[in-house]
């Protein structure tokens, strides 16, 4: 009798789970949000150097060099090219744009003081490690960074920061530096208190952003991702039986957590796994609590790793 009733449980708390957000996404699509956007990218590429003192004054915090540097940028041959590439991907911007501002209603919804930031669209010589920056007022995208993995300015890096250079990446990308605003820095300096930090961020974006995959917030490929859940059980039995959670080696973080080509366990599969691994653990972590405790999304945030870790009675997917 166990089992069918508590089948009935869970088909139940499903069932409660999808009313409620049907709820919520119903309550996100009545938030009146209208995202201003301005292309700047767009208007420096067509710009002559007589234009640069007319966009200096539209865009003062994007001019911090004189006319001079600009208008060398205007007619130096490698940046015509680049913002003519630009140009022909991102000569259609509105799915991302209808995507953005869905995550900014959610945002709103979930954070309800935030302001909503000016969308500026710029180039910025394939800098991914800044693509996003997000001010209180102000959300520049690099949109150079967004050409795709195989684009030929990509050539000379590595294939997994290639990978995430890619258009399906870009809400993600910027819900990330939401996340990085809100999310507190580990108070600990165990390898859970980071793991679950990721979680932490992982687990807001599955809030924000719940109308795209969860291969696309972590930024994982389908494959990858069917690998991580697929092996969850095995990784971590690693961990446990190498006491790695309340480890305070830095060389953890290298091997699990930072963007690599794959996660470094010391074994054959090494080269079969993604990177970010102790990220998709801590992602599993936090959702397991979240499903076991009454707790909002603010709340969580505050919360202590170890809270956490105890309270999510966390078993591996097998």
């Amino acid at each position: 009798m166990k089992k069918p009733f508590f089948l009935s449980l869970m088909l139940a708390l499903t069932f409660m789970g999808c009313k409620n957000e049907d709820k919520i996404a119903e309550a996100v699509n009545k938030i009146p949000l209208q995202l201003k956007v301005s292309r700047f990218d767009s208007e420096f590429a067509k710009a002559t150097p007589a234009d640069i003192p007319k966009l200096r004054k539209t865009y003062p915090y994007l001019f911090p060099a004189p006319d001079s540097v600009w208008v060398a940028k205007l007619q130096d041959s490698l940046q015509i090219e680049l913002r003519g590439e630009v140009m022909n991907e991102f000569s259609d911007f509105d799915a991302e744009l209808t995507d953005i501002e869905m995550l900014f209603k959610y945002i709103k919804y979930y954070f309800p003081k935030s302001e909503v930031p000016t969308l500026i669209t710029v180039t910025n010589d394939v800098d991914y490690e800044n693509r996003i920056i997000l001010a209180d007022s102000l959300l520049l995208v690099g949109l150079d960074n967004y050409l795709g993995p195989d684009h030929k300015y990509y050539t000379g890096m590595q294939k997994y920061i290639a990978a995430a250079m890619n258009r399906d990446f870009m809400v993600s990308d910027i819900a990330n530096a939401f996340a990085n605003k809100v999310v507190p820095r580990p108070r600990g300096r165990t390898f859970l208190d980071q793991v679950i930090y990721y979680g932490k961020i992982l687990y807001l974006k599955d809030k924000i952003m719940p109308f795209q995959s969860d291969s696309r917030k972590i930024g994982y490929s389908e494959d990858q991702l069917a690998w991580a859940h697929a092996n969850e059980e095995p990784m971590w039995r690693y961990f446990i039986e190498r006491e790695l959670l309340y480890s305070t080696d830095n060389k953890l973080a290298l091997r699990f957590l930072d963007p690599a080509p794959f996660s470094k366990f010391g074994l054959e599969l090494d080269n079969e796994s993604p990177g970010r691994l102790g990220r998709y653990l801590g992602w599993q972590i936090v959702r397991s609590f979240m499903d076991r405790n009454d707790v909002s999304l603010q709340q969580l945030l505050n919360l202590s790793a170890e809270e956490i870790f105890k309270k999510s009675n966390y078993k591996p997917n097998k």
